[in-house]
């Protein structure tokens, strides 16, 4: 078999992480961009809202359509684990199907040229990945599936129960990435508060921080995805107690209505998550993230408005807004009470120019304020540009930062930390002169 590899990933962080490990697995391969040169051509595919499904097939669609005769496409990940017999009958152009058991197997597939879909949960251990995208930044899954049964979400349906890695497996990959030259990690699953409670540890997350801080080498680290009835206020007090952890909290909540949570089944009402919420906003340097859903079953225009004034109110950092989509297998599939599709629309716009509005007053509160930054590359704006990101941030996910100056005569290095003074806003892009090295 030749050996030109064309991967693509698709959806979440999570998704991200598990391509890597295909790509660790196929090592042997040379990477090309370039579909219609490959041997191979693999889809790692989001199966969530109707959204990431319309573009995982469009993707797997278009590359059939340009890749070269004898070559081999391969649709992965959670769109295929959720419909793969469907799929395997409605798209005979793919030529192997897998789900989300079987990605350190990935060569065997390619060598059978047979499809396959494992029952057994894959949790990585031992997997060696080629981590994309970075020099010094890794993603690092904590667990797979969920417990939490909300109504609108097919994840359990198709990924299982809630099953988390042990600890030393962890502290394993993060020890040898830290061999690799990365320091900055960032912490993912489904529901990550949940991390060690199907092995009936209750506060599996602080147990983590504190394995994690004790390898030499790690120097930054947050951690995505908190559920909000998991969540304790101890947690939030040990993160912010780390030297290690950012105060980076990234809880998606999907709505603020107290009958909105209980239809959602969110397992917290307003109280308590305002209760969180308020004590991760109160920590020095603290970055809050979340999401909403609109147009969810019985959600009313007045449950909305109440939606847009705490979005509006708050005073949140970023804000991910989505549009109910009606997913079999959810309760709330089955629900009364459906909002049209253009009343989604609708509620999306307006609730995305709130929080669009909330994320630029984010940004303006950090002019003047010097922080760490990491300077990842060129940007694309301009060849005298620098692309970086504020060390609390998530890469990729929350922005960048162009460095348009220095006070410093050396030459500035990627993938160090740097202080550096925020100048202005650009549109809705920071610029920031950069002063010193970071000890």
């Amino acid at each position: 078999m030749s050996n030109k590899l064309h991967i693509v990933s698709l959806g979440c962080t999570k998704n991200l992480v598990d391509t890597e490990v295909m790509m660790g697995r196929l090592k042997n391969f040379e990477l090309t961009d370039n579909n219609e040169d490959a041997d191979v051509i693999i889809v790692n595919t989001c199966g969530f809202i109707d959204a990431a499904k319309e573009e995982s097939l469009n993707t797997v669609l278009s590359l059939h359509e340009a890749r070269k005769e004898d070559s081999l496409l391969v649709m992965a990940g959670c769109l295929s684990e959720r419909y793969q017999e469907e799929l395997m009958e409605q798209i005979p152009e793919v030529d192997i199907f897998t789900g989300v058991g079987d990605y350190e197997r990935i060569d065997e597939l390619l060598q059978e040229k047979k499809s396959r879909f494992s029952d057994e949960v894959y949790l990585i251990d031992g997997a060696e990945r080629v981590v994309t995208g970075s020099s010094y930044h890794a993603y690092i899954k904590l667990s797979e599936g969920c417990n939490q049964t909300c109504s609108f979400c097919a994840i359990p349906s198709f990924k299982g129960k809630l099953h988390s890695r042990n600890l030393d497996s962890i502290a394993k990959e993060v020890e040898s990435l830290v061999a690799k030259g990365y320091w900055d990690f960032s912490f993912v699953s489904q529901d990550s508060s949940s991390f060690l409670r199907d092995q009936n540890v209750k506060d599996g997350l602080s147990l983590l921080m504190q394995r994690i801080e004790l390898i030499e080498g790690v120097k930054s680290a947050r951690i995505l995805y908190l559920y909000p009835s998991t969540t304790s206020m101890t947690l939030l007090k040990n993160i912010a107690k780390s030297k290690i952890f950012h105060n980076y909290f990234d809880m998606p909540i999907q709505h603020i209505n107290d009958d909105m949570l209980r239809i959602m089944k969110r397992g917290f009402g307003k109280e308590k998550t305002l209760e969180l919420l308020n004590f991760m906003r109160s920590l020095p340097n603290s970055f809050v993230r979340t999401s909403f859903i609109v147009g969810h079953p019985h959600e009313t225009q007045e449950i909305f408005d109440e939606m847009c004034e705490f979005a509006e109110s708050f005073g949140f950092d970023r804000v991910n807004v989505f549009a109910y989509s009606d997913e079999e297998t959810t309760s709330a599939h089955d629900m009364e009470n459906k909002i049209s599709e253009e009343v989604k629309v609708e509620r999306a716009e307006i609730l995305g120019d709130i929080v669009a509005k909330a994320t630029k007053k984010s940004l303006q509160k950090e002019i003047g304020q010097t922080r760490q930054i990491v300077i990842d590359g060129e940007s694309d704006e301009h060849e005298y540009l620098l692309s970086a990101r504020e060390l609390l941030w998530a890469p990729e996910i929350d922005g960048e930062i162009y460095v348009n100056d220095r006070a410093v005569d050396a030459d500035l290095e990627f993938g160090k930390i740097y202080n550096a003074k925020i100048t202005e806003l650009v549109g809705n892009i920071l610029t920031a002169t950069v002063d010193n090295v970071a000890e």
